[in-house]
């Protein structure tokens, strides 16, 4: 299997040699949804470097792990799903940091934090008029 790392879109025939296979067996990955190849106006399928990174991916899983097409398609699945979770763990992390912060900074500060205001200057008073 060969790998390109420039920014084009190859065609189906392309990418059946550049990676030992039958065009028909892309057109079978895409019929089963497993890849989306852009089309032409012409109606022709163009494999970008994000496609041919996943063609790549599932064809370990069908030739090195002898994983079949639904098999492929439940764990495409799974891994898209993990990317979700992943984003939503970094941005919970991120937030509870800020919260974290924006408290800890108020607990700096107790009459910025405060519900009530509490003004020192009448407590140190107070408490000067009980121990008398």
């Amino acid at each position: 299997m060969t790998k390109r790392k420039s920014k084009g879109a190859y065609m189906i025939s392309a990418v059946a040699e550049m990676y030992g296979i039958h065009p028909q067996t892309l057109r079978l990955y895409e019929r089963e949804g497993l890849l989306k190849p852009s089309r032409t106006e012409g109606n022709t399928r163009l494999y970008t470097d994000e496609d041919l990174q996943r063609l790549d991916f599932i064809l370990t899983l069908a030739r090195d792990l002898a994983v079949n097409i639904s098999g492929i398609a439940i764990i495409l699945q799974m891994r898209e799903r993990m990317e979700e979770m992943q984003l939503q763990i970094h941005d919970f992390v991120k937030y509870i940091q800020e919260e974290v912060l924006a408290r800890a900074s108020a607990a700096a500060d107790p009459a910025r934090g405060a519900i009530v205001p509490v003004r020192r200057a009448i407590v140190a008073a107070q408490q000067s008029n009980r121990k008398k």
